[in-house]
């Protein structure tokens, strides 16, 4: 398993309260699926990943890589062992959402 640093897990309980309170149950169990998947692709090659979501070159940063996990972005450290350190869905382009 890879950690998930306090920011992220904010990030996973907004994303899943958002889906709940719109009764997309499908969307939790895509989530839960997503960060799965995001889990075993860092295992496999944390190497790997792109330095910025596509849709945000702007968040390119030393020391974190990105990789797209079913609908979402998903942000990790480069550093051993990696630590998920931002998750985002890809449709939510919100302004100012980084920081």
């Amino acid at each position: 398993m890879i950690d998930y640093s306090a920011e992220a897990l904010e990030q996973i309980r907004d994303l899943r309260a958002d889906f709940e309170r719109k009764r997309c149950i499908e969307a939790v169990r895509a989530l839960i699926l997503s960060l799965t998947e995001a889990e075993q692709q860092i295992k496999r090659h944390p190497a790997g990943g792109l330095r910025a979501p596509r849709p945000y070159p702007e968040r390119a940063s030393l020391g974190r890589r990105w990789i797209k996990s079913g609908r979402d972005w998903v942000a990790y450290s480069a550093s051993q062992p990696p630590v998920i350190i931002s998750v985002f869905y890809d449709q939510a382009n919100i302004p100012g959402r980084f920081k």
